[in-house]
């Protein structure tokens, strides 16, 4: 990411892999129920063989999120970069943020991590969403710092 003068990074990551690790838990549940009802219908060897396929492609999908997101909080702006062969890249001045909020489930908050959610001006269909962040509440502080240093800036011109 090339910086604009005088920007400066407050936040920069991927997803926490303790907030994959909640996906792993609610995927791989998932699958071996599926994997166990098939087993009770069909047979043993399709539901065995279904919870394995499952699992694989759980843990699979998990490792290429956590990769392919990655999340930076400047004093001047939010991005959100999504891809590995493909980007989507979305990007914010921190000016326009308006809201701030976080998200916990009960396995997000025994993990440590959650989900941030920006809402910005002017833009109902944005979804400006930091998921799986570890300490959700340093993201929120970091973003308020930028908006407080980038409020001055514009005092003092």
């Amino acid at each position: 990411m090339d910086l604009h003068p005088q920007e400066e990074i407050v936040f920069e990551g991927h997803p926490s892999w303790r907030g994959v690790l909640s996906f792993y838990v609610y995927g791989i549940a998932a699958v071996v129920i599926l994997g166990a009802l098939l087993g009770l219908v069909v047979s043993s060897a399709v539901g065995s063989i279904v919870a394995v396929v499952g699992i694989l492609a759980v843990v699979g999908i998990g490792f290429l999120k956590r990769i392919a997101t990655h999340y930076v909080v400047t004093n001047q702006r939010l991005r959100i970069r999504r891809g590995i062969l493909a980007k989507k890249i979305q990007q914010t001045r921190i000016d326009r943020v308006q809201n701030v909020n976080t998200d916990q489930r009960l396995l997000d908050r025994i993990l440590r991590v959650g989900t941030v959610d920006f809402d910005t001006a002017g833009t109902d269909d944005s979804d400006f969403t930091f998921r799986g962040i570890a300490n959700p509440d340093e993201v929120v502080a970091a973003v308020d710092r930028a908006q407080r240093a980038a409020a001055a800036a514009d005092d003092r011109l």
